[in-house]
């Protein structure tokens, strides 16, 4: 079970679906299922029209980032790469609410840690968050 003083990244992603799709945390949870883990890997899910969804409870480790599940939560906002106001409106909800809860945490996109090549979240999630007024704390991740 995780403990708040255990989260350190408050990760975004992207589903990597198309951005036409108008899909949410059940068809997530269902894509996860399929890729053999326990269910959805995230902790919300940021649906086009913005609602967000709760997915894996906060204390649940999750399985959005690779050898770091045990230290972060994940936020998924459903598309590839043209996401709605609404979608930027939710994320900042969810990230602002988790500042409460983690204050020293790092908000950083998948795509910032080193092991990994993937573009997701497809955006610089730490320019997005000084855009917005949200400290991040960018250093190089693990």
């Amino acid at each position: 079970m995780l403990q708040a003083s255990d989260i350190q990244y408050l990760v975004v992603h992207c589903s990597d679906t198309p951005d036409t799709d108008s899909i949410g945390a059940p068809e997530i949870h269902e894509m996860h299922l399929g890729f053999g883990w326990h269910g959805i890997g995230y902790h919300r899910v940021i649906k086009r029209n913005g609602l967000i969804e709760h997915a894996r409870p906060d204390y649940w480790q999750g399985a959005h980032v690779l050898g770091h599940n045990e230290i972060s939560l994940g936020v998924c906002l459903i598309g590839r790469s043209i996401f709605t106001d609404a979608q930027f409106q939710s994320l900042e909800q969810v990230l602002l609410a988790w500042r409460e809860t983690y204050p020293s945490a790092v908000i950083c996109g998948h795509r910032d840690f080193s092991y990994t090549d993937k573009s997701c979240p497809n955006f610089d999630v730490a320019l997005w968050c000084q855009a917005h007024g949200i400290e991040s704390f960018a250093h190089p991740l693990a």
